[in-house]
């Protein structure tokens, strides 16, 4: 990230292994292109939340929406403290926010974090639709990371308070949307409904 922000981005490997002392074959042993380097760096910035969060003794007792709160407040810290770094990578960001490449790793580790919260669902009693229900679950929350993401970048606030309360407020819209009692009763009624309709045929 020094390199990058320092001099830009390397015109090879060769020349980067060269500047920093080390052998080219060693960048080969964990990445194969400066892509596949910069991808990863935003999945470290996720495995690095969780990793502090799990550091937390409390954490472990949490809601899922704490959860969620914590994981979000801890990201755009590490982002913060890297921001130029993250707005260089994300500069030029507009409608293909979601399509960006160099947050596919970090996709992958949000996504997994998401399913690992107990997130309250419906048991619809087949496999296929369950499965349904936690793609589009995990991936709705991924969207609203990058509508945060893409707040943040925007944030002229001091010490980005304005971020901090659009995360409050999306999470607790997204958990107010989500409600399961609601959705039950309306499920329960339809029940009743075609259970009567087929007794009266």
């Amino acid at each position: 990230m020094n390199s990058v922000l320092i001099s830009g981005k390397p015109t090879s490997v060769y020349s980067f292994a060269h500047e920093n002392n080390f052998e080219e074959s060693d960048f080969y042993k964990h990445y194969s292109t400066f892509e596949s380097l910069e991808k990863s760096i935003f999945a470290i910035f996720a495995k690095e939340t969780i990793h502090l969060l799990h550091k937390t003794e409390a954490y472990k007792d949490y809601s899922s929406k704490d959860k969620l709160l914590s994981f979000y407040f801890t990201f755009f810290e590490l982002l913060t403290a890297n921001r130029s770094y993250v707005l260089m990578q994300l500069k030029d960001i507009k409608s293909d926010f979601s399509k960006l490449s160099v947050l596919k790793k970090l996709h992958t580790e949000f996504i997994h974090f998401v399913n690992g919260i107990s997130l309250e669902k419906i048991d619809f009693k087949n496999d296929k639709i369950n499965k349904i229900q936690d793609k589009t679950i995990s991936e709705s929350y991924w969207i609203q990371l990058l509508m945060v993401m893409k707040f943040w970048i925007d944030d002229e606030s001091s010490n980005f308070e304005k971020t901090d309360v659009f995360i409050e407020k999306s999470i607790k819209a997204s958990f107010d949307i989500q409600q399961i009692a609601p959705v039950k009763s309306v499920i329960d009624l339809a029940k009743f409904l075609w259970k009567e309709k087929g007794t009266s045929l």
